[in-house]
């Protein structure tokens, strides 16, 4: 079944326009930055999100309204989507047909030495990252975090879903899977620009995650690319 969508997107490559897209809100929201890098990135995200989106819903770019659940997870009500970001890089999942979480992170050791493999990971994890070798500890590390942080973020409930109470595997050239705790869900890893680390979940075990080639006249006027991850990576612009 292919039917999940992954965009990237460099937050800081020009983009006119942006803020003709984007809502009111989304605007207050960016002008709270103190910085105008976070200011551009953020307004570059929101305006790609819409942009992307459009093409499935068939409306204008900054017509699009969002709603949130109580958990603050956004939908259209017509489509399922997802965005995570990192710095200068975003990465957004759709699917027409199941809920999607993705997440991207940029590969920081620092974030690493704050305790975070033993406060949020499970027993089972954090032995097999102490398992591998200091050379490879970074990148299971990752593997490891943005793989439940795509399943956190996939489900929509929240910190309500402890990271510990389901398990993934980590371990570098391993293939991403769930060990226990998932039930009907599906992961894979994704490759993106060396030093970032990424993951998305998708509803159904048994429907591995496939994306859809939805290359079209609507993302080369947006300027976007999707990564068509399956069967086998390309990536059009």
């Amino acid at each position: 079944m292919r039917d999940v969508d992954i965009f990237s997107v460099e937050l800081d490559a020009p983009r006119d326009g942006a803020q003709r897209i984007v809502s009111r809100d989304e605007l207050a929201r960016a002008s709270r930055f103190v910085f105008e890098r976070d200011r551009r990135r953020y307004l570059n995200g929101r305006a790609a999100l819409r942009e992307i989106l459009a093409g499935y819903v068939g409306r204008a770019p900054e017509r699009i309204e969002f709603r949130v659940n109580s958990y603050g997870k956004p939908s259209t009500g017509r489509v399922f989507f997802n965005v995570s970001h990192s710095h200068e890089l975003a990465m957004i999942a759709v699917s027409r047909t199941r809920e999607v979480g993705i997440d991207v992170e940029r590969i920081d050791e620092k974030f690493m030495r704050e305790n975070i493999a033993e406060r949020f990971f499970s027993p089972g994890e954090v032995s097999g990252l102490l398992s591998v070798t200091l050379r490879e500890r970074s990148g299971a590390f990752f593997n490891c975090w943005t793989r439940k942080e795509a399943y956190v973020k996939a489900r929509g409930v929240g910190l309500s879903l402890a990271l510990s109470s389901f398990e993934v595997s980590l371990a570098p050239g391993e293939p991403a899977r769930f060990l226990r705790g998932a039930g009907d869900w599906s992961i894979e890893a994704l490759e993106t620009k060396s030093g970032y680390a990424a993951a998305v979940v998708a509803q159904g075990a048994e429907n591995p995650i496939e994306s859809r080639n939805a290359a079209s006249d609507w993302l080369n006027r947006a300027g976007l690319s999707i990564i068509r991850k399956w069967p086998e990576p390309c990536q059009v612009s």
